[in-house]
């Protein structure tokens, strides 16, 4: 063959490789014109590869991370059939509060691993699995050849892919926390205060800030939230939901009672 003759089949690869990844599998919309705008596609990637952190205290627990994971994984599962396989060091998930945030305690199958080598071949494995709608991972450390792995994997099977970084220590999460990987977005979590309810003293709805701190073909942004409920909906806090997508800063969903 020509050289001429090899040009259509590279612009093809360069087409493929171009092609914003939500065009891929399409995607799952939050349901909020505020964060589906700032998402290419209008929504969450499916068969991707996405990565959630919380701050502070959560960087070790993961609780908020589990929980806005939930809340997906639930709208994701109300769109089609299989299981989630959630791998995870200590076996700390609540049944209860994955339910109150959407997800099904019954549609999840969990594999306890006490390596995070061993948690990523588990997801690796589970992207290839028959049956199994997406993929969890609590994980320390990352290398990025290992979140490259998923995302191939992730998209060859259309199955989305969800990393909880949940570190031992602050040492850990420090050094951590802002190495490059392959996820397609990255997330971060954190609690705020409730918003109160009028007439009803001391008690008001729970508030999350939700940071998306990277995305591919996207621009990073932050939204105030209050938390996911048994649909798996989050909904803009009403002071907010009038307002433009703030700019990202440069800068409790475990037994918990």
């Amino acid at each position: 063959m020509t050289e001429r003759g090899h040009l259509p089949e590279l612009r093809e690869r360069i087409r493929r490789i171009e092609r914003p990844t939500a065009a891929i599998h399409g995607v799952l919309p939050f349901g909020i014109a505020a964060i589906d705008r700032a998402l290419p596609g209008g929504g969450l990637a499916r068969g991707a590869l996405h990565e959630i952190l919380g701050m502070g205290g959560d960087e070790e627990d993961g609780a908020l991370a589990a929980a806005f994971a939930a809340g997906i994984l639930g709208r994701l599962m109300a769109t089609g059939n299989g299981m989630v396989l959630w791998s995870l060091p200590r076996p700390d998930l609540y049944g209860s509060a994955l339910a109150a945030h959407g997800l099904d305690p019954a549609h999840i199958v969990l594999v306890r691993a006490s390596r995070d080598p061993e948690i990523l071949w588990a997801m690796e494995e589970g992207l290839r699995a028959p049956g199994i709608a997406a993929v969890v991972g609590e994980v320390g450390t990352l290398a990025a050849v290992a979140s490259r792995r998923l995302q191939l994997a992730a998209e060859r099977s259309c199955i989305t892919a969800f990393l909880l970084r949940r570190w031992r220590d602050g040492g850990q999460a420090a050094r951590e926390r802002n190495l490059p990987n392959a996820a397609v977005t990255r997330w971060r979590i954190a609690a705020l205060p409730s918003q109160p309810l009028r007439g009803e003293p001391g008690v008001g709805h729970p508030r999350w800030r939700v940071e998306l701190l990277r995305c591919r073909g996207g621009e990073p942004a932050c939204w105030e939230v209050e938390v996911a409920d048994a649909t798996g909906h989050v909904s803009l806090a009403a002071a907010l939901a009038d307002r433009s997508a703030a700019p990202v800063s440069t800068e409790k969903f475990r037994r918990t009672g």
